[in-house]
């Protein structure tokens, strides 16, 4: 059983219409990806320079840039379980530490800082996903669970080419889906100490049930959990003013000071 106590009330929830697909994403900074802070700047630097050292040396490549500062924001910023979605990308690189969401917006302020437009796809995720991390607290976990899924703008409009085409999904920074759901068999099941967040570089994340996942997998397709397509929005900041984080202000307040300290690992709540 889950909880819709914690949640925020009066947010009507619903999957939106096609007429959302069409968003253009941006470069701007905004609250919460605000790539112009100096510590933000420090990090784009230190990214921009692991291609000198041949870690995908290719300086126009934008998905090579990605890939690089997936790997660097891995290495440098620790998970662990934060509930603040609307904490500033500059408050996550001097606290080192961050939740998957927190890690994706700092991807995505380092994308936008070198002129890579972003945007987010909302998904409304059933609760029961992080049910394995939570083995003994299933009461307290939120029925519903608000993810703000990147989308980066790697490339300009081709000749031919649909709107769609010119946009690459989170999921797919390391490969295609059919791809990755072949190079590793055991998918990703929630249940270990790996987060979303470092699984994409190893195994395919689909939120559609668009790939065909090898029989023996543990879970590529992912598409079970979610409850709802929110629609594309030009930013994270925009979909949680729309829909609302996933707990209440009064939730967030108390649950902060310990989840946000907690090291990301088997047996604990996921972010």
């Amino acid at each position: 059983m889950t909880s819709s106590l914690l949640m925020p009330r009066r947010r009507a929830r619903l999957r939106t219409s096609g007429a959302e697909a069409a968003v253009f994403g941006s470069t701007a900074p905004t609250p919460i990806l605000d790539w112009r802070h100096p510590r933000v700047a420090a990090l784009l630097r230190r990214i921009e320079e692991t291609a000198g050292a041949g870690e995908d040396a290719e300086p126009d490549d934008r998905s090579a840039f990605l890939r690089r500062a997936h790997r660097h924001i891995g290495r440098t910023v620790r998970p662990v379980y934060s509930v603040r979605d609307d904490l500033p990308v500059s408050g996550v690189l001097r606290r080192g530490r961050g939740s998957c969401s927190q890690r994706l917006a700092v991807l995505e302020a380092v994308a936008r800082a070198s002129g890579v437009p972003t945007r987010v796809r909302g998904l409304l995720l059933d609760g029961r996903f992080w049910y394995p991390r939570f083995p003994r607290l299933h009461h307290v976990v939120p029925d519903q669970v608000v993810l703000a899924w990147p989308e980066f703008r790697v490339a300009g409009p081709a000749p031919g080419a649909g709107f769609a085409a010119d946009w690459l999904s989170a999921s797919e920074l390391f490969g295609s889906l059919d791809e990755l759901s072949v190079r590793r068999a055991d998918g990703f099941s929630n249940a270990g100490a790996e987060t979303l967040f470092d699984a994409l570089s190893r195994t395919a994340i689909d939120w559609d049930g668009t790939t065909p996942c090898p029989a023996s997998g543990a879970g590529c397709d992912l598409s079970g959990h979610v409850l709802a397509d929110l629609g594309r929005f030009d930013s994270r900041d925009e979909l949680f003013a729309r829909h609302g984080q996933t707990l209440c202000a009064t939730a967030r307040l108390l649950a902060e000071p310990v989840l946000g300290r907690r090291g990301a690992g088997a047996a604990e709540p996921a972010a």
